[in-house]
């Protein structure tokens, strides 16, 4: 329990109506014990009023530090000190002064009166700020000692990059390799599109240069012909089984790359019927060994193609089975065909994903044919051209190559007549139907990532060897790269390059030093006894009452990153630095033993039961608490109240982790005393997933069902509670969510516990 609190009041961030000097007499009064001392400034948030706070905690005055001023998002350089003392932040300039509007949707201006509503709403966050600080103790770092080896799975161009990378930093690599020599499907490559500035030209690749470079590196250790056979322990703690040798990692860079989708999904467009259709991958080599080739067609993206060319083959399908069916006499089954379509369909979704990179690697090749002979002539046919960013750049260049013709148009038939190919396109920019003669026709390679083909790191964790498989990533390394890139469900492996998602190999580049930056922050993080990403620097992690524990085995079902494993008598047993510090587990805990030093279910308990509660509210308004993710909708009010968006008067916002903390005793809490409503804002979940800690939100979702149960057996609607999806820029509708809420609360009426 944190002892001498020192509260300070920022004048700046009161609005127009509050008074500091009000504030800290009410402060005074209400925590005449807790509270040691008090002052308000007219600035905190200045190196002055920094300079306030930190001379009061020199002076030993202190044991934690209650900051009224801006949301704890800004100014965290400013409100950093020395010594060993506690730091709460009350978000006053976001939730009251800016947040506020009153119950007849007018705002605040200079000389209005205080209404009760706002200063109810003053007090209320002042109370929590203050009892929030009663229930933390100073987390005490837990310190492995841990290894500083890095392992690079993959002896490609990402992960030779990834490997140099990480020596160069100064950590030991491990590079692992499964075949018989370094460089991978660089190797096969005659020439890589633009690498460096201008980004105009196709480059030479320099695997060989490269591959010599890591060799010769005295911090690296390769090894070929091998793979991880297991992954055990934990980041900072791992070991690697690798050829039958047991070595010792900090953290784990993924770039085992990519392979060719299955060429299969390509005969739609004649490949395997005609000689001279061929994919990519297979005219890269043509190209490398000498061209002959004088007109080639290339067909840039062929989903749509695919797709029509299905629908066809499952209309011909369903004409011969409803033939067959009426020469037997008997009705043709519904929906067979249709499944057939389908999974055809998603066998080509990889094609859609390296749409981009299939761009590129048109542009690239047509201009291998205009540079093979001064009448050689490169078609390229696209439905959509698509080269993001600099890459704008590499497409200008060869609009204005001679020997390359680009068009739009969508390819409708291929035949052969003679020694030539015939390609038929229709709705091209000339709007017409055009007929092309070629010598061979070039179509686009998926990139299916070896992930896709089962188990590659081949964990010892209880959930499994591989990472979740995901339909909507199609085997793609488990990376939540909307939010972060680089990272996977286990805590200290990193995905890089094509394992990632479909890339150049410019982009694989800087994508293998970003992965190598994360897992050298992991092993920093962890030799110092703090979380990793999206808590990075949290020192606190998860203590268990296992007196108390029932083995329901709950905490370690739902924990996304493996952070819990059981023990021979199925105790809980904790690997700490798998851990991020969601809060997951003590959400899933239903007899509460699991906590944190700063965060725990007394703490969010204590402040629900500060809110203050008109007894009734048509006297004194009704009254909603709002559990809000810090990582999506909590900064998503903040940024409302910044852009002139208030809300309700009647709601109290508390940040929590993560939804999946979320353990339903803070709504029975909240209910008992006669709260009207609770309103749970987080992450959007689902496949396409936000959520910083990847299902905290889903299992908030699941829990409701818990939740409607205790809310029915204490004789309270369970609609009073509700969980809504909002995503960092949905700011603007943030307030509407609320103030919704709010009307819908009013409909149900009040709480049958309100007055109580």
């Amino acid at each position: 329990m944190a002892e001498k609190i020192g509260v300070y009041i920022d004048e700046s961030c009161l609005g127009p109506v509050l008074d500091a000097g009000q504030l800290a007499e009410f402060v005074k009064g209400r925590f005449s014990k807790e509270v040691s001392l008090v002052r308000t400034h007219p600035r905190l948030n200045s190196e002055d009023g920094r300079a306030l706070i930190q001379a009061d905690i020199d002076e030993g005055a202190l044991g934690a530090v209650c900051i009224v001023s801006t949301s704890p998002r800004y100014d965290s350089d400013i409100f950093t000190f020395t010594g060993d003392v506690l730091v709460e932040r009350v978000n006053f300039r976001e939730f009251v002064a800016k947040g506020y509007k009153n119950p007849d949707g007018t705002t605040l201006k200079a000389g209005d009166a205080l209404t009760d509503e706002l200063r109810l709403l003053a007090e209320d966050y002042l109370k929590m700020g203050v009892l929030k600080l009663t229930k933390m103790t100073a987390p005490t770092p837990e310190i492995p000692d841990g290894v500083r080896t890095v392992l690079v799975l993959g002896g490609g161009w990402t992960g030779l990059n990834a490997a140099l990378a990480a020596a160069t930093a100064g950590y030991d690599v491990v590079l692992v390799e499964k075949e018989s020599q370094l460089g991978g499907k660089a190797l096969n490559l005659f020439k890589s599109f633009p690498l460096a500035a201008p980004w105009t030209q196709t480059e030479d690749t320099g695997i060989d240069k490269l591959v010599q470079a890591v060799q010769s590196n005295a911090k690296i250790s390769v090894k070929l012909g091998v793979t991880l056979e297991k992954l055990d322990g934990a980041p900072g703690l791992y070991t690697a089984t690798v050829g039958g040798e047991d070595i010792p990692v900090g953290s784990v860079v993924l770039a085992t790359g990519w392979e060719p989708q299955k060429t299969e999904y390509l005969a739609p467009l004649g490949y395997g019927k005609f000689k001279n259709v061929v994919t990519t991958a297979e005219f890269e080599k043509l190209a490398k060994k000498g061209l002959t080739a004088k007109r080639v067609a290339f067909i840039a993206d062929v989903s749509v193609c695919i797709e029509e060319g299905l629908k066809a083959e499952a209309a011909k399908a369903e004409a011969e089975a409803a033939a067959a069916a009426e020469a037997e006499g008997k009705e043709k089954q519904e929906g067979a065909e249709e499944v057939f379509v389908f999974k055809n369909l998603e066998s080509c979704r990889h094609l859609a994903f390296s749409s981009e990179l299939n761009s590129l690697v048109a542009l690239k090749q047509a201009g291998y044919v205009a540079d093979s002979a001064s009448d050689a002539i490169g078609f390229v046919f696209y439905d959509h051209m698509m080269v993001p960013g600099i890459n704008e750049r590499y497409y200008k260049a060869a609009q204005d190559k001679p020997g390359v013709m680009l068009t739009k148009g969508f390819i409708s038939g291929i035949r052969e007549e003679g020694a030539k190919l015939v390609l038929l396109a229709r709705d091209t920019l000339l709007g017409e139907t055009i007929e092309i003669d070629v010598d061979m026709i070039v179509l686009p390679t998926g990139i299916v990532p070896t992930t896709a083909h089962g188990p590659v790191m081949n964990f010892t964790y209880r959930q499994g060897p591989a990472f979740p498989d995901l339909e909507l990533f199609s085997g793609f390394a488990d990376s939540n790269y909307i939010c972060f890139p680089y990272e996977t469900r286990r805590t200290g492996v990193y995905a890089a390059g094509c394992v990632r998602q479909p890339m150049s190999m410019a982009m694989a580049r800087d994508d293998a030093q970003g992965a190598v930056l994360k897992a050298i922050q992991c092993i920093s993080s962890l030799n110092r006894g703090v979380s990793v990403h999206p808590r990075s620097g949290d020192a606190s992690y998860p203590k268990f009452n296992f007196t108390r524990c029932t083995q329901c085995k709950r905490c370690t079902e739902e924990c996304p990153f493996g952070a819990l494993d059981d023990d021979p008598k199925g105790t809980p047993m904790p690997n700490p630095t798998r851990c991020r510090r969601c809060g997951t587990c003590m959400g899933a805990c239903p007899e509460r033993v699991i906590s944190f030093d700063n965060y725990n279910v007394d703490m969010i308990g204590t402040m629900i039961k500060a809110v203050e509660v008109p007894p009734k509210i048509n006297e004194g308004g009704p009254r909603a608490i709002i559990l809000a993710c810090e990582n999506d909708a909590y900064p998503a009010i903040d940024i409302a109240a910044m852009r002139g968006h208030p809300w309700s008067p009647y709601v109290r916002i508390i940040p929590v982790r993560c939804l999946g903390s979320v353990n339903t005793i803070w709504i029975a809490d909240a209910m008992s005393k006669g709260t009207d409503g609770v309103l749970l804002l987080g992450c959007k979940y689902g496949e396409d997933y936000q959520c910083h800690f990847v299902k905290g939100s889903e299992l908030c979702s699941r829990r409701m069902v818990n939740v409607a149960e205790s809310l029915n057996r204490l004789g309270v609607e369970p609609e009073r509670v509700l969980q809504k999806q909002v995503a960092i820029d949905e700011y603007d509708q943030v307030p509407h969510i609320i103030d919704d809420f709010m009307n819908y609360i009013l409909k149900l009426g009040p709480n049958p516990f309100k007055g109580y």
